[in-house]
């Protein structure tokens, strides 16, 4: 590979905001190297979200085991920013070398509750925030919406559409793979199949209809030429007569087994009840339905409730762009330095101090410190992800993050699931959580009232 094009690919210290560099700086000049905590959660859900499918951790685990600075990253921080030798030296051969602790991708997760945590040297640490943020707070959105879809659905299989509206490419691969997490069954994202082993999936533009002379010579050359994935798009000019031609098609080329139907506009649960009618009709009872165009889960959730025969739906922009969430109030806090518990008391945004480990149990979760006893009958949810800088284990398939979202979606009670006015899942602080920030908030307000 030409040696410019290898660094394109592989320089990551620049992935950062400003303000981490120049904080990173003045780390190290003054030789401040000692372990630093830091903890990424949510603050708060958006509305009608009770909870959270954590996605994201991969592309954050293969960022810090390929960070570090170029040449090419430090000269340019020397010419823009004028840091001396000393802090550039120290940039170039710094390596993520510490730990992070988390939520495996696919695990449901609340407020307050630490998604991961990094232990690392300050200036490290530091400097990874603003990609670990992006990567986290990006695709948990869309595995969360696309979660919420998954519910909505009852069954039925969801396929992500989104590439197209994603708000840039890449955000499109990890729309793929988040959506897949949470429990769709395919995208229509060849790249993204490719890269992370999905099934691809897609059917045919209303242009292709248009190119041919009516609707059955469309159909007849897509079957000829496709036999084993025929669904048909009938709604290009009248939706029950392009049910009809695709009848007329699948009985002449004996499409039975293979027949499916696309529904892209209109009253979804009215064309869906009279075309499931006439595929029947037409002893055409293994055909399948296909709904898409603008759906979201509170639609789908409507023809699912109107008993509308759809086998499968299409979801893009709304799912793609989590498009009544678009964000997370997520935040990456210091919570403890060189061996001393840290917190914020800012207004509406007290964090909570020490390394942390959230419990699960049957009725609740609780947030602990990472040293504190395992509850009885509580489990432990973050686990060492990387440690001295390096994975402990391989890669996890995505079907395994997907089998834990259905399992972990399953368990929510009702009013959690519930599309509308959800009903969150409890968190509680430990007693020693709750100690600890009693202490160290009662420390920071008698220096504060000492200086004072």
């Amino acid at each position: 590979m030409d040696d410019g094009i290898q660094e394109k690919v592989m320089a990551m210290g620049l992935l950062t905001d400003l303000y981490e560099l120049n904080m990173a700086a003045s780390y190290l000049r003054r030789g401040m190297t000692e372990p630093a905590t830091f903890s990424l959660f949510v603050r708060k859900l958006p509305p009608d979200r009770s909870f959270l499918v954590t996605a994201g951790l991969e592309d954050c685990l293969r960022f810090l085991e390929g960070f570090h600075f170029t040449k090419t990253e430090a000269a340019y921080l020397q010419q823009t920013q004028g840091y001396g030798p000393d802090v550039m030296e120290a940039f170039e051969r710094l390596r993520f070398t510490g730990d992070v602790w988390a939520l495996p991708e696919g695990c449901t997760a609340f407020a307050g509750e630490p998604i991961l945590e990094v232990t690392a040297p300050i200036a490290e640490a530091q400097l990874v925030e603003t990609v670990l943020l992006n990567h986290v707070t990006f695709q948990t959105c869309v595995a969360t919406k696309a979660a919420r879809c998954v519910l909505a659905a009852g069954g039925a299989q969801l396929v992500d559409f989104a590439f197209r509206r994603t708000q840039g490419v890449e955000a499109g691969m990890s729309v793929a793979r988040a959506s897949a997490i949470a429990g769709f069954s395919a995208t229509s994202n060849v790249e993204a199949a490719r890269r992370y082993g999905l099934k691809a999936a897609g059917t045919m533009a209303h242009s292709f209809i248009e190119a041919f002379r009516d609707e059955e010579a469309a159909f007849e050359a897509f079957a000829a030429d496709f036999p084993d994935t025929c669904t048909f798009l009938v709604d290009t000019y009248d939706t029950l007569t392009g049910v009809r031609a695709a009848i007329a098609v699948a009985r002449r080329m004996h499409l039975s087994e293979t027949l499916g139907v696309r529904l892209d506009s209109g009253d979804l649960a009215e064309l869906s009840r009279q075309t499931r009618r006439l595929l029947d009709g037409a002893g055409l009872r293994d055909a399948r339905i296909f709904a898409s165009g603008g759906l979201d889960e509170y639609e789908i959730a409507e023809l699912v409730e109107q008993g509308a025969p759809i086998d499968a739906y299409g979801v893009g922009t709304t799912m793609g762009v989590s498009a009544d969430a678009p964000s997370l109030d997520s935040a990456y806090k210091l919570v403890a330095y060189g061996g001393r518990p840290v917190m914020k008391l800012s207004t509406g945004k007290v964090t909570a101090p020490g390394a942390k480990q959230v419990f699960r149990g049957a009725a609740r979760d609780i947030v602990g410190l990472r040293e504190e006893p395992v509850p009885a009958g509580y489990r432990p949810l973050l686990a060492p992800a990387i440690i001295a800088g390096r994975r402990p284990a391989a890669p996890e398939p995505i079907a395994a993050m997907r089998d834990r979202s259905s399992a972990e979606l399953a368990a929510l009670p009702p009013a959690a699931r519930a599309l509308r006015d959800p009903e969150p899942r409890e968190v509680r602080y430990s007693s020693r959580l709750t100690q600890l920030a009693d202490q160290v908030r009662a420390e920071i307000e008698e220096s504060l009232a000492v200086r004072s």
